[in-house]
């Protein structure tokens, strides 16, 4: 699936394509709708990177099972494990 989001929305936000998806991925973490790994991908950012995004605004992070499994597969496919 695709959003599209005119061109005016953005300009009234003063926000770039990437804030958007930004900001997007922050509120549905926040609302628990995404995990970690799953909002840093939406929002086209390293998880370390989106993780000091969420300590910028002081938004806890939420650490789960699903989280804990991606990041030992990251592990092993970079032969880390």
């Amino acid at each position: 699936m695709s959003i599209v989001v005119p061109d005016e929305i953005l300009t009234a936000t003063r926000m770039t394509d990437a804030e958007m998806r930004q900001e997007i991925a922050v509120m549905l973490f926040q609302k628990e709708k995404l995990t970690l790994a799953q909002a840093s991908r939406f929002a086209g950012m390293h998880r370390i990177a989106f993780q000091h995004l969420l300590a910028s605004r002081h938004i806890p992070v939420h650490y789960g099972v699903e989280d804990f499994e991606q990041d030992i597969k990251n592990l092993r496919e970079m032969g880390r494990l």
